[in-house]
């Protein structure tokens, strides 16, 4: 037999198949075979019976897994991927496997056990530790062999080699997140809006449903109740949120309902930990996949549904080759398998809501909460009379009385502040010297606790400055507020709370997230201080106030979406309130407070923001009736990269003269942000009345040879700066 076989090597030049004789092997096999004067691995991804090479020129496949690594439908979806995004076919082969199990670098883990093979040997009496060592195992059945050497030193030596013990190696997995299991079994009996919502997604003849249900309405249910029924019939789950955050909640949820079916993949697992999960997945010992987005790739065969929670969340489009979005993958699963692919959101985006509203998908409305409680009231203050007063704290005088109340009625409060550190960034009044980064085009942020400032983008610290590198004034003050300054002010105001703070800077390790929230919900703290990790998802019946410290961050960024941005924003963490028998309420403090965005939000008001944005968009030729392109140029070389980035543009300048009629922009310049880690940022964006262009584009930036720049493309990017 001859095997068609992908190396391992993302580079174009060896982006082709290659043959090689080997035995009776099955697609998607890992091999290691002879490449140039190395030793590579490949993956098998066709046999056939002969090569078009002569036989002295076929070499043999070296070695091969006994179990094929990448199913029939990973191997359908990788040549669906590099065709698509135009990525080697081995770089969307990677995709499908922990990084680690490609590098060699984790195994599976085994462990010796010990058990009593002669539990009536005689022992000497001058040997007190074995006979504790026998006592321990009559009563334990078998142990850990290293549990019992450090319990019982050379006892355990001395009975092995008499046959009093006999020793078993197993393999164990890694389990990740033991401490999310949950005590609750069974399924809930569903309230008659979640009912229909299951009816909806089973009877449709369309492959996508979107479920727009207000936060707090059940979505979860309905979700678990789908895959339930999916279980039942054999098949498997993917199940897609798009924090790291949120995944151990949903797994405690999963595995109350369905135990050990339920297999987490993300990038926070240890390495050991993600091998033995996917493997478990693989095997079909697990059935549900849950994670972030990279767990649309998970091993699971025979799916029967996909669901993507929370589905607005721009985690959901990845920054890094391919430049996939999670949402064409999960289709293309769907599709593969002939089963539902399921949405979920309090505020879909406006993409996906208008494809639901022309009828392209199924749409589902959950427009009340769980038994009908109210949504919590929504207090806007404004930011403005407070300066005026004198108030230049974080804390408007409504938001203080508010804080007072609800720690003296016994609740729980979440403040967000989508900033972290302690002050936005240092400047001179002096001269307005602003400190920057000296990798990237970005200001630093000071950090009181590390005593240094920090870059948030490239991660560089630098000592804080005593007096002004520019012009060597000592009026240095910090400006803006952070979230490490929110905590030192809660602090003061009531010394008796216990705050919890949840950023980047506080959730490292993996089980960062967890901790936090872990003793939030078990009522070790009265306030929880973060980011937008804060606003997703999360389930907290204490919780009865909810502060937006500067809803304005948001609303102002260059960006077509900003808009959309801070209402899904502002809603989903007002959401977080008020979610038991006890009224939610919000403040949500701003310096802008008669804006249409803010107030579309404070009422819950998505069908009027959306009928505003869609008209907003439709005049000015915007997503979704427009589309975004843009080809990013970065280097290290700044010549270098303005140098590739001309022919960039020289190689896109015939696609775009030929069809004019078709661009309703078309230019080069600077990306908002010039330099992140020490690379220069170039870019061409362009806007197209639809996307038949996007293969000259691509085809067009392929053909720019650069040693020293990289080139790529991104469609919609979720991130313009």
């Amino acid at each position: 037999m001859v095997a068609e076989v992908i190396v391992d090597v993302a580079h174009s030049d060896v982006d082709r198949i290659f043959d090689y004789a080997c035995g009776d092997l099955l697609p998607g096999t890992r091999v290691s075979v002879p490449f140039g004067k190395t030793v590579t691995t490949g993956f098998v991804m066709r046999l056939k019976e002969r090569s078009e090479l002569p036989a002295d020129k076929l070499r043999q496949v070296l070695r091969a897994e006994e179990v094929p690594a990448l199913t029939a439908e990973s191997l359908f979806l990788a040549r669906k991927i590099a065709a698509r995004y135009r990525v080697p076919l081995a770089l969307a082969l990677r995709l499908f496997l922990p990084a680690e199990m490609r590098t060699g670098k984790v195994r599976e883990s085994y462990r010796t056990f010990l058990r009593l093979a002669d539990a009536d040997a005689p022992v000497s009496a001058r040997a007190p530790r074995q006979r504790e060592l026998i006592l321990f195992l009559k009563d334990n059945k078998e142990a850990d062999s290293a549990l019992l050497r450090e319990k019982f030193g050379g006892a355990v030596k001395t009975l092995l080699d008499r046959g009093v013990l006999a020793a078993e190696k197993r393999r164990v997995l890694r389990a990740p997140y033991l401490a999310a299991e949950a005590s609750e079994t069974g399924g809930r009996e569903l309230t008659p809006a979640q009912r229909r919502a299951v009816d909806t997604v089973n009877r449709t003849e369309k492959t996508v449903t979107l479920l727009h249900g207000v936060t707090g309405s059940g979505k979860t249910e309905v979700y678990l109740n789908l895959i339930a029924e999916r279980l039942a019939r054999g098949q498997s789950a993917l199940f897609l949120v798009p924090e790291i955050s949120l995944t151990p909640q949903m797994l405690a949820q999963l595995r109350a309902r369905f135990g050990s079916a339920a297999a987490i993949l993300h990038s926070g697992l240890s390495a050991g930990e993600r091998f033995d999960e996917w493997q478990r997945l693989r095997e079909g010992s697990a059935k549900i996949a849950i994670g972030a987005r990279s767990a649309v790739f998970a091993p699971v065969e025979n799916v029967g549904i996909v669901v993507i929670d929370e589905e607005h969340d721009g985690s959901y489009s990845s920054e890094s080759a391919p430049r996939y979005n999670t949402f064409d993958i999960a289709l293309l699963r769907a599709r593969y398998n002939g089963c539902k692919l399921v949405l979920g959101s309090a505020t879909p985006s406006v993409e996906t809501y208008r494809r639901a509203k022309e009828g392209e998908f199924e749409l589902v409305s959950m427009p009340d909460r769980v038994n009908a409680r109210p949504l919590p009231r929504v207090q806007i203050v404004d930011m403005r009379r407070e300066v005026r007063r004198g108030n230049a704290s974080a804390f408007s005088s409504a938001l203080r009385e508010r804080l007072r109340a609800c720690l003296e009625e016994g609740n729980q409060a979440i403040l967000f502040l989508n900033r972290r550190g302690y002050s936005q960034t240092v400047i001179c009044r002096d001269c307005g010297y602003v400190a920057k980064c000296e990798h990237c085009d970005v200001s630093l942020t000071y950090h009181s606790d590390e005593g240094c400032l920090k870059c948030h983008y490239c991660g560089a610290t630098y000592k804080i400055p005593s007096s002004c590198p520019s012009c060597g004034g000592k009026s240095i003050r910090y400006v803006g507020t952070g979230t490490q300054r929110v905590v030192g002010e809660l602090g003061a105001l009531f010394p008796s709370a216990r705050v919890l703070r949840m950023d980047v800077d506080t959730t490292s390790g993996k089980e960062g997230h967890y901790r936090i929230l872990r003793k939030f919900a078990d009522r070790e703290a009265d306030i929880l201080v973060g980011t937008q990790m804060v606003a997703k998802g999360h389930d907290f019946p204490s919780v009865t106030l909810v502060g937006i410290l500067d809803a304005d961050m948001s609303l102002h960024f260059p960006d077509y979406r900003s808009g959309e941005r801070t209402f899904q924003l502002v809603t989903q963490v007002a959401g977080r309130s008020g979610r038991a028998q006890e009224p939610g309420e919000v403040v949500l403090q701003t310096y802008d407070p008669e804006n249409y965005i803010l107030r579309f939000a404070a009422a819950y008001d998505y069908e009027g923001f959306y009928a505003h944005e869609i008209s907003m968009r439709a005049a000015m030729g915007f997503p979704p009736f427009a589309k975004v392109v843009r080809v990013m140029v970065t280097g290290e070389d700044e010549a270098e990269t303005l140098s590739a980035l001309r022919e960039t543009y020289e190689k896109l300048r015939p696609v775009y003269e030929a069809n004019a009629d078709r661009f309703l922009f078309f230019h080069r310049m600077h990306a908002p942000i010039k330099r992140i880690q020490g690379k220069h940022r170039y870019q061409v964006l362009m806007r197209l009345l639809d996307g038949a262009l996007l293969k000259e584009i691509y085809d067009a930036c392929a053909e720019v040879k650069s040693k020293n720049a990289l080139v790529y493309v991104e469609e919609n990017p979720s991130n313009l700066s």
